[in-house]
């Protein structure tokens, strides 16, 4: 019997995070463009300076509203034409606010990205915000509150930011608004949001996909060109403060059975050199299951399904003011809470007796920088990393950079990143749960003063 030759494998090619080249359209928008040969959709992202700290504190979400309006008409379709045209183009459209602004994302066929990004387009030129839309968008909002807060996982985060700013901050406030405020948004508020804070001197737009034949110049000219608006002053951010003391706080919910763990404080944001080093130890400690949290609290301990820790960028400044959220978190069955959280702060204090070790070193080089090309498979992939870079005012380069920085770090340098990143001493620890169970085990431990609010 004859077989086909067996495959060989082919030389390994240098990979490096792909470059964007930037340019600037007559009105003032800034563009970066990445050819991505065969990546036939084409992921465009929009960011706009229109931030949470802008935001007036009696209407808090009316960014997030507005984020949302974008989609329900513009002045020349209505919600569901507007709807049909992009479903034509076989396109998906979303957009979100956050606190460093509006993130637009649209992903759709090269071959009609003409189209699409007209329809975005006009979206940003000329919203509709009809006052029926809106208040149907409010009502929305106001349904998913509950049900926010009936999960453990968002209700911890609730407290926790509450806990680590002051209440001055907006941070220390729910990011898509309150009941209280969200009730008193209107199309007019919506109104007066947008004509404040969207123009187009003020707004990025990021374009990855495969992009020869397709004269995108042409496109953006026609599209996101046409756009007009008066520029304005950057709005000034004001400095972050936190208080991270050591303490706990626990979120009753009588008779649950698990406990969702929030544990966290604030860190430095991407700017900050020691940022390659500290996701290293971070995720030595807890990036995925064969850290040396999920070791000891899921395969020797059996206390939960996973715990993970991260650091995620809250707003981000070249001047040094942003902030991360460096957080670990979980859930454990509620009769394990007191034993889970006395095994979880040895780890930490292993960590800083012990430090990290040259192979939990390498698993996570080889995690996290050698499966970078799949991670960065699609346009869409590489678009919002690229729009995460514009949006914490980073170099177009940083994220080819950090691979780089990330496999230059060796063991004793994460060490340190990670035991100054997780302080047993100045972690804030979030408890949702049955306090009547878990109150008297935790304090038992003596990691803080221990709070009970009710859930």
């Amino acid at each position: 019997m004859d077989f086909h030759p067996q495959p060989r494998a082919g030389t390994a090619k240098p990979w490096a995070f792909p470059a964007p080249e930037r340019t600037t359209l007559d009105n003032g928008l800034t563009v970066l463009r990445c050819d991505r040969p065969g990546q036939q959709v084409v992921a465009v992202e929009i960011n706009l300076e229109a931030p949470l700290e802008a935001e007036p504190q009696a209407i808090e979400g009316v960014a997030t509203i507005m984020a949302r309006a974008f989609s329900e008409g513009t002045d020349k379709h209505s919600a569901e034409e507007f709807a049909a045209e992009l479903e034509r183009c076989g396109a998906t459209f979303d957009a979100n606010a956050g606190h460093p602004g509006v993130r637009l994302s649209l992903e759709v066929p090269v071959s009609r990205l003409a189209k699409a990004l007209g329809l975005v387009a006009d979206a940003l030129r000329a919203p509709a915000f009809a006052d029926s839309e809106v208040k149907r968008l409010v009502r929305n909002r106001l349904d998913e509150i509950p049900h926010e807060l009936a999960n453990p996982a968002r209700r911890a985060a609730v407290q926790l930011f509450k806990e680590l700013f002051p209440a001055d901050s907006r941070m220390s406030r729910p990011r898509q608004g309150s009941e209280e405020s969200v009730e008193r948004i209107d199309a007019a508020a919506v109104r007066a949001f947008y004509d404040a804070h969207v123009r187009p001197v003020a707004t990025t737009a990021v374009v990855v996909g495969d992009l020869s034949g397709t004269d995108l110049d042409a496109i953006l000219a026609d599209t996101l060109g046409r756009w007009t608006g008066s520029g304005a002053e950057s709005r000034p951010v004001p400095p972050v403060s936190a208080d991270d003391t050591g303490r706990v706080v626990i979120v009753d919910r009588p008779g649950a059975v698990q406990t969702q763990l929030l544990i966290g404080r604030v860190g430095p944001d991407r700017h900050d050199r020691v940022w390659p080093a500290q996701v290293l130890g971070s995720y030595c400690l807890g990036g995925t299951l064969t850290s040396r949290l999920d070791r000891v609290l899921r395969e020797e301990k059996g206390y939960t399904y996973g715990v993970r820790s991260s650091a995620q960028v809250l707003r981000s400044a070249p001047d040094g003011t942003g902030v991360s959220l460096i957080a670990i978190q979980g859930s454990v069955d509620t009769e394990s809470t007191g034993p889970a959280l006395e095994d979880l702060w040895t780890v930490l204090r292993t960590l800083s007796a012990e430090g990290l070790t040259d192979a939990e070193r390498d698993v996570a080089v080889q995690n996290l920088v050698g499966v970078a090309p799949l991670r960065y498979e699609t346009a869409a992939a590489v678009a919002d990393t690229l729009a995460d870079q514009v949006e914490q005012h980073l170099p177009d380069d940083f994220q080819a950079q950090l691979y780089r920085r990330l496999a230059e770090t060796g063991t004793v340098e994460a060490t340190a990143a990670a035991v100054s990143a997780y302080p047993v001493d100045r972690l804030v620890t979030v408890l949702v749960g049955d306090a009547a169970q878990i109150a008297e085990p935790v304090k038992a431990l003596g990691i803080g003063e221990v709070s009970v609010v009710t859930g």
